[in-house]
């Protein structure tokens, strides 16, 4: 493990490669260096892991170097490797790694080939440190380094203004989020006098008594920085803009990493959260209520990449709702089975995109099954794993958390119920997006993108997303207060929670496979459009926001175009200009006018000698 440094440091070494070389290097030797560095990450996270395990899964602290040293505040660059940093490390090195050789050949054609590489190099560095890191000061960098990563690939094509409008509305709203995690991090400095996370574990146990109002505050902080980073209510509406950026940066950062930086934070920080049943519980309704709207939009998009980013929201949702009611284990377990199923659709839905020249409508393709045979199968495969449907590696992570969340003391029968009826909507959208797509007349005829670095990471993450769930999650019962993922349920709720996909499966069949019931009728009445312009909107999020915050502060900044608080300096300048002027004047070089200025001054200062 003493080669823990070089898990991060690989992938910055990567970026800074193809930073200096600032795109000479030819894509061969660009696509070496920038899927290569991830993948000796991967490999030294690997050796890492299997002596961490053999090693008993002792917790391990590698210190780099010192930070700073101010005013007594002296933390440390320090590498901390557990059950849980070794789970996030693997998904992030792993499934970063395939992303990267899948985005050798997607990419391969586009301009920027070098820049692109160099941001996703980055971006690994930065969520590696995030999730390695002992102290909050270190969490904090690679958390704003994944912010600005994510600004960077989300506005990659800069040429389209959209793009860029994407772009910055990811920031700024995720910059909400973010201050209010700052705000955390000062409280938790100012009460218990340092960042360190074990000692604020351990220390705030005995600062605080369960239920104290000062660690309530922090906890929800923390939250709020936890719902901007991971797209929760209400701070959701970034994610469905980002599907701007190319589709191997949907995968990488707004579907197995990036997102799940806030289920991390809360995963992390549990004792603060267990101090605070009221944190806790507000955790568990963030997270039931995002996939409970989410998985409704996703019903009615036609961007096949918006569909699978309101999909992503939902599936962070259920990781939340997991943590608030007490099911730890199982959100981290269904945070690694959702990275493999994501990025896999993802990336089965980009080669669907680059065979279509591009085109993301999904009623403009159809028929596409036999054309693209590893695509469809790669959708299906993780289609059902999303559905939860048995046997798959979805199946065994979601059932975890719908089973603990109907044994919750609070509110457990509503979270159960509301969880259940999006599964089931889940499963409806997964079958209209398979049966649009793949089957029917066909709208397009596609080219053949298949590529072996391509289609042969599919069959890899299908293959993941199939048995990764088969084994449990083992290396993190050490670590959150569960104690690992709970016995096996009994009883009907377990056959009714089981069922409840297959239904949806059955539903999505007869609807969209089957045509049973008239779409395109029941769209024209009134109340059908109107509910699915709401929904499609997502619940009017955005056109609030446009009509509370956005107008009325560009409303203010049209008003205020000279800057009322830059007309003081302006007016000094001004003032300043004026006596400029006026003392040039004075200076004519005549003689005469030097004589009649000191005469006159003599003048004035012998009458006020004589007034005095």
């Amino acid at each position: 493990m003493d080669l823990l440094w070089l898990i991060p440091t690989l992938p910055l070494v990567g970026f800074l490669i193809l930073l200096v070389t600032e795109g000479r290097l030819p894509n061969m030797a660009v696509a070496v260096v920038g899927a290569g560095s991830v993948g000796l990450s991967a490999l030294v996270a690997l050796i890492a892991g299997i002596e961490f395990l053999e090693q008993g899964s002792a917790p391990f602290s590698q210190v780099l170097w010192q930070w700073m040293n101010v005013g007594g505040f002296t933390p440390n660059i320090t590498l901390y490797l557990d059950g849980l940093s070794l789970v996030m490390t693997g998904v992030i090195t792993g499934v970063g790694f395939l992303i990267h050789v899948y985005a050798t050949g997607y990419m391969w054609e586009e301009g920027g080939y070098s820049r692109f590489f160099s941001y996703m190099n980055l971006f690994v560095f930065a969520m590696l440190m995030l999730v390695l890191g002992d102290n909050l000061l270190v969490l904090y960098l690679g958390w704003e380094g994944v912010g600005l990563c994510s600004y960077l690939l989300i506005g990659f094509f800069h040429d389209d203004p959209e793009n860029g409008y994407a772009a910055r509305k990811a920031f700024v709203v995720t910059r909400v989020g973010d201050t209010a995690m700052a705000l955390g991090l000062f409280l938790l400095f100012r009460e218990l006098g340092t960042l360190e996370i074990q000692s604020i574990l351990t220390g705030a146990n005995s600062v605080w008594a369960e239920g104290s109002m000062l660690c309530t505050a922090i906890a929800l902080l923390l939250l709020g920085g936890a719902v901007g980073k991971s797209a929760q209510i209400p701070l959701q509406t970034w994610l469905p803009d980002a599907m701007a950026g190319p589709t191997p940066v949907s995968a990488l950062i707004h579907a197995a990493t990036m997102v799940t930086a806030g289920v991390y934070l809360i995963a992390r920080m549990h004792d603060l959260f267990l101090l605070s049943p009221a944190a806790q519980l507000a955790v568990a309704i963030v997270g039931v209520a995002t996939l409970f709207i989410s998985s409704f939009t996703a019903l009615v998009q036609t961007d096949i990449k918006r569909i699978l980013a309101f999909s992503t929201m939902s599936q962070i949702g259920y990781m939340f709702m997991a943590l608030g009611v007490g099911a730890w284990s199982a959100a981290i377990f269904h945070l690694m089975t959702h990275a493999f199923f994501k990025a896999l659709l993802f990336l089965a839905a980009g080669s669907v995109i680059l065979a279509l020249h591009h085109e993301q409508n999904i009623f403009k393709m159809g028929g596409l099954w036999r054309k693209l045979p590893v695509p469809f199968w790669s959708m299906v495969i993780g289609s059902a794993a999303l559905a939860a449907l048995p046997l798959t590696s979805g199946f065994y992570s979601k059932d975890a958390i719908l089973l603990t969340a109907w044994d919750s003391a609070t509110g457990g029968v509503w979270f159960w119920t509301l969880a259940a009826v999006a599964a089931f909507m889940t499963t409806l959208y997964s079958a209209r997006l398979i049966f649009v797509v793949f089957f029917g007349d066909m709208q397009k005829e596609p080219h053949d993108p298949s590529k072996i670095n391509m289609w042969g990471v599919l069959v890899v993450l299908s293959v993941l997303s199939i048995a990764g769930g088969w084994f449990g999650l083992v290396p993190v019962g050490s670590v959150l207060p569960d104690g690992g993922l709970e016995a096996e349920h009994t009883g009907s709720i377990v056959w009714i929670t089981a069922a409840v996909p297959i239904m949806g499966l059955l539903v999505g069949y007869l609807v969209f496979g089957r045509g049973l019931i008239d779409l395109d009728k029941l769209s024209d009445r009134s109340w059908a459009r109107s509910l699915s312009r709401f929904w499609f909107g997502g619940w009017g999020f955005d056109t609030f926001y446009e009509a509370v915050l956005v107008k009325p502060f560009v409303s203010i900044a049209n008003a205020n175009k000279s800057d009322i608080v830059d007309a003081f300096y302006r007016g000094v300048v001004t003032t300043a200009q004026v006596l400029h002027r006026l003392s040039t004047r004075s200076q004519t070089g005549s003689l005469r006018w030097y004589a009649a200025n000191m005469g006159a001054g003599l003048l004035v200062v012998l009458i006020l000698v004589i007034i005095a």
